[in-house]
């Protein structure tokens, strides 16, 4: 039996980016052969990715792309498991890659996404390989494809947690550049009223008149209040109504804003990195107890 070395395991550990104890056991189990380890561990880094299709992946990146005339642009969003793998040079080439394919080749859905070439081989043949390398699901959420009316500018925030793309007619670019910043965090869900869902609007309703009830507002005028609660909501959540995070005033929309320098938008994407997916919180003490019943149980079994 060939003595595995600490050397080795480095060596092949920089070859297959795999956890140190997966090169350990490939190198013992290939009799300290280099290249048969390697052959083992890329046997089961293509394993690992099936099994890590089922976690949880909630953590990630915005990736963006943007012509050089910011007339074109995609923004994707690509998620891992945990926010160190977010930080992994290859999972952020990844995103970036995706972005710029998803501009140029303007596929309708993720699956056909999927199934477009990136670098040699297809993007889902270069997910599951990345899987196989880092350890942890990564999956391709969401993106989009914008073809400016006017010019795009984007912004992301907080290690690409926040992306924001911005299609402004009119203005300069630094009022483009606050507009995206402002997109970043006040996070409004749409341009204006028309874009905020007659659902969302009937239950802030119900909810204003439920409660002007309980205060024991006469119900005549419950419709009114009711009426005044779903506008001042509407000013929270549509771009236009919110004002304005460097107003020096304190009240001056970006529907204001926008008219004083002669601009609209004709649109923009925000994406939240997460947003929406329930994180599986592991409670350890539980995991523990849970896995020595179960080896309490095997050894009862053996016996």
């Amino acid at each position: 039996m060939a003595e595995i070395t600490a050397s080795m395991v480095k060596e092949l550990r920089e070859k297959t980016d795999a956890p140190m104890m997966e090169c350990k056991r490939a190198l013992t189990e290939a009799n300290g052969d280099l290249d048969k380890a390697e052959e083992i561990l890329r046997v089961k880094l293509g394993s690992k990715a099936s099994k890590a299709a089922g976690r949880i992946a909630a953590e990630g990146i915005v990736g963006l792309y943007l012509s050089g005339d910011g007339k074109l642009g995609a923004m994707i969003e690509v998620n891992c498991e945990t926010d160190f793998v977010a930080k992994n040079d290859d999972f952020i080439g990844l995103a970036k890659g995706l972005a710029e394919l998803v501009a140029r080749q303007s596929p309708a859905d993720v699956a056909a996404l999927s199934g477009l070439s990136l670098g040699g081989a297809t993007v889902e043949a270069t997910r599951t390989a990345l899987i196989g390398k880092i350890g942890e699901n990564l999956s391709l959420r969401r993106f989009v494809r914008i073809a400016a009316q006017g010019k795009l500018t984007t912004y992301v925030h907080g290690g690409s947690k926040i992306g924001v793309m911005v299609d402004v007619i009119g203005g300069d670019e630094q009022l483009a550049k606050d507009l995206a910043m402002h997109i970043a965090a006040a996070k409004p869900k749409s341009l204006d009223a028309s874009g905020v869902s007659a659902d969302l609007l009937a239950a802030e309703r119900r909810i204003a008149i439920e409660k002007a009830r309980e205060a024991g507002k006469p119900e005549a005028m419950l419709e009114k209040i009711a009426e005044g609660t779903v506008q001042k909501f509407l000013k929270e959540v549509t771009l236009l109504g919110q004002v304005f995070v460097k107003a020096e005033d304190g009240k001056q929309t970006i529907e204001q804003l926008l008219k004083s320098k002669g601009a609209t938008v004709a649109g923009f994407t925000l994406y939240i990195v997460g947003e929406g997916i329930e994180k599986k919180h592991n409670d350890f003490a539980a995991e523990v107890a849970a896995q020595t019943a179960a080896a309490a149980t095997a050894a009862k079994s053996n016996h």
